[in-house]
């Protein structure tokens, strides 16, 4: 299969209904999509093999046409537009919310704004990740398609042909302010919304749902405290934050696709569709900063939930921690992996895998992330419990017994267990954010002996994660290689910015891979792959949520050095210029400037979000908040 079938990562928008979401690239086809939830087999997958997977494509049938896509004002309902010398048409695509519930309905309508223009709508769903056959059997006005009991209908006031392949085909011609839905839906879901058989009631009733569904989103975003320099990405980045949430347990999950690749043609091919605990609570940090305090809330009561289910004496037993590293986006930590070796991958990049062995990984820095993220939603306006304080405490006596021992780290080796210093000092946070909780509610703690701990992992970090040879932190004890991660040290106040050893850190770390550094172009390599042994072949890009903690440690440091601020600023206007047409990032930016990696990504939005935040108060000068 010819690469050209494949387009760009950065092609596409996303629309969702806090339950799932799609893919819809600038030419109008939807081509990644799960279904009922983000965590589903996929309905459409042609992006994962341009040959099997499924898709739901609307084009104008013409020669040649331009398109271009936006969103509509503070909402994600996505608009493609086609200008063509035969008209301007559009197709507005989203899934409907009403009364803040999302549907699990996917509206597609197509409407020409001048001229004539014919067009050829596509249906070709491809069930499990084009496993499982379906049957697809005539309705009035549409198809009821079966795949195993798994059940769609896909209806519309235009007739419709069902061709010999299974492709569900409908070609038609709207002259200037005429439309046609096509609406993709469960069938036990309500149908009264919609009568077929008017078409007038029919776009009536479809104006009904988008006005829902775009009020919905406004009057979200209107809660949205940041009004900086630059808000329109802040806010988009809030929006896929939100659409990235599962509505109903407040789970977040780190993106909603899996194993696009994070090196063309080759292994580092992921399922990104779960709840990591570190993504999850970074993400809660970036909304309670500019005002989402509910969401935070709504993610409080997940990680209680997890808490409360963990047996600590069980774990002790199997040598397991008390927290999975992620979870489903139901709670589940069962999330087995498997190859699926029917598809080619994007782009030939194989192996194509759902589910995630991570799950199984020891990582010790998740209790870092988790207090930090507790701690600051305490402070602005989701009280921690007693009963929750009394699962936090367990969790933090248990980093107490267990923060000397090696893990698998926050990029999640394949290459075995070490001391990783990022995994140190989140273990360092989660014991002091422990201790400032508890001395904020006055709860009950074993403080002499965590704060015996906490200076003991400080001096060891200071002794054992300080390479004298290379000036710098290193990514692990004993080893030379530089590591992105380090740069989070000032962001957690384990450090001041203007300490010898982070500013020397910043150095290194800010030198191109050739001369031993991390950065190219002002983009951030993760670790340089070449050097340090991950258990995985080929390279990959630079990391997008490295080059946002750069940003951010170097606009710290700019307090007191002048030239870091002003390096900054370059960065962040530089990094911006790499998001797609509609503002969004995927996990990594490749040589060429192309989006790498599962799209859109949490992580990177939310340290946009951040780094933002912070960069606009220093510009300005207001005083930094204590944490």
């Amino acid at each position: 299969m010819d690469d050209k079938n494949y387009p760009a990562i950065e092609s596409h928008g996303v629309i969702g209904n806090m339950l799932t979401t799609a893919l819809v690239s600038n030419q109008g086809e939807m081509n990644f999509m799960c279904y009922p939830y983000f965590d589903s087999p996929a309905i459409f997958c042609k992006i994962l093999d341009a040959n099997k997977g499924g898709y739901w494509s609307i084009k104008p049938l013409v020669s040649a046409y331009k398109c271009k896509q936006s969103y509509w004002p503070d909402t994600n309902v996505l608009q493609t537009r086609f200008l063509m010398k035969e008209g301007v048409c559009s197709i507005v695509d989203y899934m409907p919310i009403v009364n803040g519930k999302g549907m699990e309905w996917t509206v597609r309508k197509v409407k020409v704004i001048r001229g004539k223009v014919d067009f050829e709508m596509k249906c070709f769903p491809t069930f499990n990740f084009a496993r499982t056959p379906h049957t697809a059997k005539a309705k009035r006005h549409g198809y009821l398609l079966n795949a195993n009991g798994v059940e769609l209908e896909l209806l519309s006031h235009f007739p419709m042909t069902l061709m010999p392949n299974g492709e569900i085909n409908s070609k038609f011609t709207l002259k200037e302010n005429d439309s046609a839905i096509f609406v993709l839906k469960d069938p036990k879901e309500d149908v009264e919304l919609f009568s077929f058989s008017d078409h007038l009631g029919c776009c009536q009733r479809e104006e009904y749902l988008f006005r829902s569904t775009v009020d919905f989103w406004q009057k979200w975003l209107e809660k949205c405290t940041y009004k900086g320099r630059w808000r329109e990405m802040v806010e988009r980045s809030a929006l896929v934050l939100k659409l990235l949430t599962f509505s109903p347990t407040g789970a977040i999950v780190a993106s909603p696709t899996c194993s696009l690749p994070e090196d063309l043609g080759g292994v580092r091919n992921w399922d990104y569709r779960f709840t990591w605990i570190r993504d999850a609570a970074f993400t809660v940090y970036g909304l309670i900063r500019i005002g989402f305090t509910e969401e935070a809330k709504g993610f409080m009561e997940w990680l209680e939930h997890r808490c409360i289910q963990s047996d600590y004496s069980e774990c002790e037993k199997r040598g397991e921690m008390p927290l999975k590293i992620m979870y489903s986006i139901h709670g589940d930590d069962r999330i087995p992996e498997i190859e699926l070796d029917h598809l080619e991958g994007y782009k030939k990049s194989s192996p194509v895998r759902v589910g995630n062995d991570a799950v199984n990984q020891k990582q010790l820095d998740i209790f870092g992330e988790l207090m930090d993220s507790i701690y600051l939603s305490n402070k602005y306006g989701s009280l921690v419990s007693y009963e929750f304080w009394s699962h936090l405490r367990k969790l933090i006596d248990w980093v107490c017994d267990h923060w000397n021992e090696t893990d698998e780290g926050i990029w999640e080796v394949r290459s075995g267990r070490q001391h990783f210093v990022y995994s140190k000092i989140m273990c360092w946070v989660a014991i002091d954010r422990g201790l400032r909780l508890a001395d904020r509610r006055s709860f009950p703690a074993t403080r002499d002996k965590w704060i015996r701990i906490r200076d003991t992992i400080y001096e060891d970090i200071q002794e054992k994660g300080w390479n004298k040879k290379t000036g710098a932190f290193s990514q692990y004890y004993g080893s030379d290689n530089l590591d992105a991660s380090t740069l989070i040290m000032s962001l957690v106040f384990f450090m001041a910015p203007n300490d010898p050893r982070n500013i020397q850190t910043l150095e290194k770390i800010l030198k191109p891979p050739e001369e031993g550094g991390l950065v190219s172009n002002s983009l951030v390599f993760r670790y340089n792959t070449h050097e340090s042994e991950d258990g995985l072949t080929g390279s990959e890009g630079t990391f997008n949520i490295a080059t946002y903690w750069m940003i951010e440690a170097l606009t710290r440091a700019g307090k007191t050095h002048r030239e870091f601020l002003v390096k900054a600023r370059l960065m962040f206007d530089e990094m911006l210029g790499y998001a797609n047409h509609l503002g969004l990032f995927s996990e990594e930016i490749g040589s060429g400037g192309e989006a790498l990696g599962n799209f859109p990504q949490a992580f990177t939005h939310l340290s946009l979000i951040s780094a933002a935040f912070n960069l606009d108060r220093v510009l300005s000068n207001k005083p930094t908040q204590p944490n």
